[in-house]
């Protein structure tokens, strides 16, 4: 499905249901959700404990149970404030900032004295 699938289909959902039970490194999907204004219902695992921030961007449920009880709750959280959280820490020009930043202080903790000292014979 294209993105403007995906956006058609987003339009239409009250939550995302993200029952993960891996060790999932990142979880796009989450992110796609929000773009669109859409909040996760995601249980406990991976990477889904800092992606979603309860009560803002959806919950983070432990079992069934908990995400029946996050799916009548889903009401709650704003659409509007879910895609302005999104845009906060997941744009790419934010995200692509960030590891400039993080590679600038590579750079500049590196021991460049080190490698002159290897390049004289």
């Amino acid at each position: 499905m294209g993105d403007e699938g995906k956006r058609a289909l987003f339009a239409k959902t009250s939550a995302l249901l993200f029952p993960i039970d891996w060790p999932e490194p990142f979880g796009l999907v989450m992110i796609e959700a929000m773009a669109c204004g859409v909040p996760v219902i995601a249980f406990r695992a991976g990477s889904v404990p800092e992606i979603i921030e309860p009560g803002v961007t959806g919950f983070v449920v432990n079992t069934v149970d908990e995400a029946v009880a996050a799916v009548e709750s889903i009401s709650l959280i704003d659409r509007n404030r879910c895609r302005a959280e999104f845009e906060r820490r997941f744009q790419a020009s934010r995200m692509a900032a960030e590891y400039v930043t993080a590679y600038q202080r590579l750079i500049d903790a590196r021991d460049f004295t080190a490698d002159l000292s290897l390049s004289v014979a």
